[in-house]
């Protein structure tokens, strides 16, 4: 066990003949006991300091496994939500060329029914102008016919009509002379 200052201090010596001069024996001892008492303070300071430090160690060594652990979840989290983010797009890029193509064929499908409509009307007007035609021509035909001419000749007098009320009231005029008078 180390000695204290004190068991430095308590320490006698015995005398012998011719020994050391006591009074410097004594300052020698004096010296040693404040300088041992300054080693011990130094020493109870660095020992405290140590476990200050091993404490704080032991703390750090526990906040770095903290963190390497919380690391390695937020990496694991990272790569799943990375992992999910992909999946998610993918599906998202599905839906979207599902969509696409849904729209692409309600517009060739909208396509292919107006162009079937266009050819109908096409068709229709081509009916329309030929018949329409046809009637313009059969008109043209009839007021390029010779009686309006002969409708414009046909000049019947006020006696010719009195004589044949005359005569009808005589006489029923028949038909043919009917068409004649006309």
């Amino acid at each position: 066990m180390p000695l204290s200052p004190l068991d430095i201090h308590n320490k006698e010596f015995t005398r012998g003949f011719r020994g050391y001069a006591e009074d410097e024996v004594n300052e020698f001892l004096v010296q040693i006991i404040k300088d041992y008492e300054i080693i011990l303070r130094e020493k109870k300071e660095l020992e405290e300091k140590l476990k200050t430090m091993t404490e704080q160690m032991s703390h750090y060594d526990s906040l770095r496994d903290t963190l390497e652990k919380s690391i390695m979840v937020a990496q694991e989290a990272a790569e799943d939500v990375k992992r999910n983010s992909q999946k998610e797009a993918k599906l998202i890029m599905k839906e979207a060329e599902k969509n696409a193509d849904r729209i692409v064929n309600e517009a060739l499908s909208k396509a292919r029914k107006i162009a079937i409509e266009i050819d109908e009307l096409k068709k229709q007007s081509k009916v329309f102008r030929n018949r329409f035609k046809m009637l313009v021509e059969a008109q043209l035909d009839l007021l390029n016919t010779n009686d309006w001419d002969q409708l414009m000749e046909y000049d019947i007098g006020l006696t010719e009509i009195q004589e044949h009320a005359r005569r009808d009231d005589e006489q029923e005029l028949t038909e043919e002379e009917l068409k004649n008078l006309l």
